[in-house]
């Protein structure tokens, strides 16, 4: 095992609970760290997502040289400098069931204060409360792709953008001409029911086949903030776009796929145009992809439609005639952190019999490193034990969690020189137990 000590923060900083009465100062630190040209007098009294038992802040307490002196001395002034909050997914896909993972999030440190070790800090504090919640796994969304590698976290999903072209040739599929659809201002106590069912089913058979195979990654809004946060439809998030439309496909009156969409509409000398931006396109079926992604492309006074982020085997990367017309490119996803080796492993469920030894190694939790022994019957549950045996590949806790969710190959890993084989054909067995029929992905940032 790997000897680490958390690290700590530095003298004069202190960490502390964040509670409601801290909101305005956590809008002034986002929005610095963050560089916001919203003031936050426009943010306070909108939706905010956070739940506040898992919110820390970093403060810092000196002189305040702008307040008079009393008694000869300087009042105190205690600063936030410094937060991360985690969001509390109880049912987080993974593959072939679920875990409870913490979403980690608003992450940010006052730019007056880097380079000191905070946010070593501040992750360490995180990780070690995951443990204490018996939370395995811990993923975010990277507002930069540099940062959180050194902290264990490993690319686990990527997702597509695509701008596809109003009146783009998409393929035919049977039944399609059976749904009907209705556009409507998109309104939480209208729809949303209706999208959190959608949005489950769709996540549980992403195939439409019945097949027993969920999509990983795919997370539920599941406390009241997150969902609120969801359906806030403030014009300062908008600028100047539309209020926030839904087309909803349904097949003899039953909702089989829903998109939310903006659009925005200008004039040039050609006539009209305007981009349609679109959320979250979920479907529940072939037919009903097609049908929903029929109505995106035909919609009157448009040019193109943006959808921000689906899988990378969404259906309208097969329906599309002219894939190069949408001018595909992929974006990370999800990151992945394994907090509890032992757990995770069994947690998931794996495609293809395996038994295998790994030798993880973990800089930050020494509880994770040493040789682990994973046995499991296609689709059945996984035991996981410590082994004294000889590993059969060793790898570093960061590639375990970006092949954790399915979306990493651990072959590509090897190749990478990132995954290390110590007997023959155990990295192409091991990468086919780890792989999943399904790309992973989350539809919405947290």
């Amino acid at each position: 095992m790997t000897d680490h000590h958390p690290a700590a923060l530095p003298d004069g900083y202190e960490l502390v609970p964040l509670t409601v009465a801290d909101h305005r100062d956590v809008l002034e630190l986002d929005t610095t760290t963050f560089p916001s040209p919203v003031e936050v007098d426009e943010l306070v009294d909108l939706p905010f997502p956070l739940t506040w038992e898992r919110a820390l802040g970093v403060v810092r307490e000196h002189a305040d040289d702008d307040a008079a002196p009393v008694d000869g001395a300087r009042p105190v002034r205690r600063e936030l400098v410094a937060m991360h909050a985690s969001y509390p997914f109880s049912r987080f896909p993974v593959p072939g069931s679920t875990a409870p993972v913490a979403g980690l999030t608003w992450v940010g440190v006052h730019p007056g204060h880097r380079r000191r070790g905070i946010l070593s800090a501040m992750i360490d504090t995180h990780l070690a409360r995951c443990r204490e919640r018996g939370e395995p796994v811990s993923a975010l969304f990277a507002a930069e792709a540099a940062i959180y590698g050194r902290f264990g976290y490993g690319k686990a999903a990527d997702d597509v953008r695509l701008t596809v072209p109003r009146g783009a040739a998409l393929r035919d599929v049977p039944g399609a001409e059976r749904h009907t659809v209705r556009i409507e201002r998109a309104d939480r106590a209208r729809h949303g029911a209706l999208v959190a069912d959608l949005h489950a089913r769709a996540g549980a058979d992403p195939t439409g086949q019945g097949a027993g195979v969920n999509r990983p990654g795919w997370a539920a809004r599941e406390t009241p903030e997150l969902d609120a946060m969801f359906w806030d439809d403030a014009k300062v998030w908008r600028k100047d776009r539309e209020p926030t439309r839904i087309a909803i496909v349904e097949l003899d009156g039953e909702p089989r796929g829903y998109a939310r969409f903006h659009r925005k509409l200008s004039w040039d000398v050609t006539g009209p145009r305007g981009p349609v931006s679109a959320g979250e396109v979920v479907a529940l079926d072939a037919a009903a992809a097609r049908a929903l992604w029929g109505v995106l492309t035909d919609l009157d006074l448009t040019h193109e439609v943006t959808p921000f982020m689906l899988p990378v085997d969404d259906a309208v990367t097969s329906l599309l005639v002219d894939p190069r017309s949408a001018s595909p490119r992929l974006a990370d996803n999800l990151w992945v952190r394994v907090v509890d080796v032992a757990a995770a492993l069994a947690a998931r469920r794996y495609p293809a019999d395996v038994d295998v030894v790994l030798h993880v190694t973990d800089a930050r939790l020494p509880l994770n490193a040493g040789h682990w022994r994973l046995r499991a019957t296609a689709f059945g549950e996984a035991t996981v034990e410590r082994t004294e045996d000889a590993a059969d590949l060793s790898l570093d806790v960061r590639e375990l969690g970006a092949a954790y969710l399915g979306g990493t190959s651990l072959a590509a890993l090897g190749a990478a020189g990132l995954v290390t084989a110590h007997s023959a054909g155990a990295l192409a067995r091991a990468s086919a137990a780890f792989g999943w029929p399904v790309a992973p992905v989350c539809s919405w940032v947290f």
